[in-house]
């Protein structure tokens, strides 16, 4: 198949969707324009061979690799893995993310193809949470103070049970869990500045204390905020 007919690139006329490909070796061998561009490249040949290592956050790269060998091991998709990014004002933005095998033609798998896009640009019918997006938005604008399930479901002008349950549809976790996915990871874009002191870590991303702060990083991340930000010095 010549270059110029490679099937993906008609991922480049789907708006807000990312395509990409790598190998077995998790190198990318294939994107789409969207995807090159989200990754501040400006074209395909650039990205080629790098792996996510060499262009996302250490944090990022590990939960991806994560996912990339559990396809490659088992030869099952991983379908509807929502992600969470941190823009550059701070705010996190949710992202739901399709991955598959690539099989060779012995039917053996040699790599990895995914898509990505955000949380919410499918049409109306395609994801649940239309009804809970209110409370999504007030959950990625001030994550950092109190926030209560049942302000969260008047919100949605649900019930607190209907809450839960059209956040666990779209999300996979609680609205409770949710808030402290986004607690956990904004800690995690912090501590990468050694400067900061993890006691105003945790105050900045809404723990009334330290304690309660590290026993949850530690429940969520499988380490300390200390020993995460090891990795940066």
């Amino acid at each position: 198949m010549a270059p110029e007919s490679q099937f993906y690139l008609l991922f480049n006329h789907l708006p807000r969707v990312s395509f990409f490909a790598k190998d077995a070796q998790f190198r990318f061998v294939a994107a789409n324009c969207h995807f090159v561009e989200r990754l501040g490249f400006s074209c395909e040949a650039e990205l080629l061979g790098k792996g996510d290592f060499d262009v996302f956050p250490s944090r990022l790269a590990e939960n991806f690799r994560r996912d990339d060998e559990e396809v490659l091991r088992s030869g099952e998709p991983k379908l509807g893995i929502v992600e969470l990014f941190f823009n550059r004002q701070g705010i996190p933005d949710w992202f739901v993310t399709h991955k598959l095998p690539v099989l060779n033609r012995k039917g053996s798998v040699m790599g990895i193809m995914g898509i990505v896009r955000a949380h919410g640009s499918a049409p109306d019918d395609a994801h649940p949470h239309r009804q809970i997006e209110r409370a999504v938005e007030h959950i990625r604008t001030r994550f950092r103070e109190k926030i209560t399930v049942p302000e969260l479901a008047e919100m949605a002008a649900l019930s607190p049970r209907q809450l839960n349950r059209k956040f666990v549809e779209a999300f996979g976790m609680s609205p409770q869990a949710v808030v402290m996915k986004v607690r956990i990871q904004a800690a995690c874009e912090l501590l990468a500045y050694p400067d900061k002191p993890v006691g105003e870590v945790a105050r900045e991303v809404g723990f009334a204390d330290q304690s309660s702060f590290t026993q949850q990083f530690h429940r969520h991340m499988g380490q300390t905020p200390l020993s995460y930000r090891r990795q940066f010095l």
